[in-house]
């Protein structure tokens, strides 16, 4: 990823197979309606639900479950719309039970397959942790993502944020800086203890993880995340504004933080 910026059916003899057939055309499909607004997006930049046991809505986080599909814009405030205008009837064209808390179901399951996707990188060797040693790596170029913790210091990520946009002035790369998992969540997915800062390189596992990051980030602040991509660097989350006089004053002024051991 060079650029960083995504069995239903009447009991009977016919219609479970139509259903099949149906669910995995409408999962395969490059582009989608979005049953709220009616804007045609990529799959990439919608969320699918299907009706399952129960009459209940399901939320279809890896596109695999059988079944009709509704797809909603993938944010927050589109599934809270299509909750509340009964958008999810109205395209299954039946009754079905839409969970008063959906919009935080999909939240945590995003934020699940992304704890998920950056452990498989981290497994597979494509994850360094440390301040040092991903300031190493960005030195090197070899960062396809530079992760913070959503509760890290603003010093420590300004400083490295500063350098990953000098390292990237006049190139063509694009890396990602992400900050959507907190310090905790970071320590869970790699298996050691207070995570602050990690990078990422080019890979498999560190594209997938590059692709579940961005749609958590897009889930909880829109379509267009923040994206700051001056020097090739586009962040996604919250911006990382801190120069390095900035976050130096910041250090110095003896605010509790947190220490990376990592």
């Amino acid at each position: 990823m060079s650029t960083a910026a995504s069995v239903n059916g009447e009991s009977g003899s016919v219609a479970p197979h139509v259903e099949l057939h149906e669910g995995r055309r409408d999962r395969t499909a490059t582009h989608r309606l979005c049953a709220l607004t009616r804007i045609e997006r990529p799959t990439a930049d919608l969320l699918r639900f299907v009706a399952g046991p129960g009459d209940r809505l399901y939320f279809d986080a890896a596109l695999k479950l059988p079944g009709r599909g509704v797809w909603i814009t993938a944010d927050c405030q589109s599934v809270l719309a299509a909750t509340k205008a009964g958008a999810f009837q109205r395209s299954l064209k039946r009754k079905v039970e839409v969970p008063a808390d959906l919009d935080r179901q999909v939240e945590r399951q995003l934020a699940k397959r992304t704890i998920q996707s950056l452990s498989i990188a981290n497994k597979a060797g494509l994850v360094v942790t440390g301040f040092d040693k991903v300031s190493a790596f960005i030195e090197r170029s070899d960062a396809l993502v530079l992760v913070h913790g959503a509760d890290a210091a603003q010093g420590g990520r300004g400083k490295l944020d500063w350098k990953l946009q000098a390292v990237l002035k006049d190139t063509p790369k694009t890396v990602l800086t992400a900050d959507c998992l907190t310090i905790d969540e970071l320590s869970l997915a790699l298996g050691r203890p207070n995570v602050v800062h990690a990078a990422l390189k080019e890979g498999g596992a560190g594209e997938r993880f590059a692709f579940e990051a961005m749609r958590l980030a897009r889930y909880r602040t829109g379509l267009e995340p923040n994206a700051d991509c001056s020097a090739g660097r586009r962040n996604i989350g919250r911006p990382s504004a801190v120069d390095p006089p900035a976050a130096e004053k910041q250090a110095d002024a003896g605010k509790p933080r947190a220490q990376d051991t990592s």
